[in-house]
């Protein structure tokens, strides 16, 4: 069973929480495993804090997966692209391109790639005027959750 399907599989078969909590999910074969906070849940959604995917064995390119998580997540309120690569470091930055504004703000999705190990998801609020940004939960149906986790593991 793929990632994706044990993470939907896992949500429908937790109970409901209205606190935040947290959510762990290890695939089958061992390689990805999702780290959750939620804000709350219930059946049919989640309100997502962050969502980490991590997993022990490394190998591959960080830009080239970067690209694909790009070019291949979609379900979200915003496209994403690739922002930046670190060569060195073994990073990558993705975000919403174009983010949302709404009321004056902007909200965006942002993926912090670490190696090809690792993937942090959050959603981000700020202003073009200040120039800061604050993290801020988002909501996701659980489908599309679980696709999304899905298709940063591909």
């Amino acid at each position: 069973m793929t990632l994706a399907n044990t993470v939907r599989q896992k949500l429908s078969e937790t109970p409901a929480a209205d606190s935040r909590h947290e959510f762990t999910v290890a695939g089958e074969a061992g390689d990805w495993s999702l780290y959750l906070t939620a804000e709350r849940r219930d059946s049919w959604t989640t309100v997502v804090w962050e969502m980490s995917l991590r997993r022990a064995a490394a190998g591959g390119d960080v830009a080239a997966w970067a690209q694909r998580i790009a070019q291949e997540t979609s379900g979200l309120l915003e496209c994403l692209r690739v922002i930046e690569v670190d060569g060195p470091h073994n990073q990558a930055l993705v975000r919403s391109d174009p983010p949302t504004e709404r009321a004056g703000k902007i909200f965006y999705y942002e993926v912090v790639l670490q190696g090809t190990s690792s993937a942090l998801a959050r959603r981000f609020e700020g202003t073009h005027d200040s120039g800061t940004r604050a993290q801020v939960p988002f909501v996701l149906t659980n489908e599309v959750l679980a696709k999304w986790v899905g298709d940063l593991a591909a």
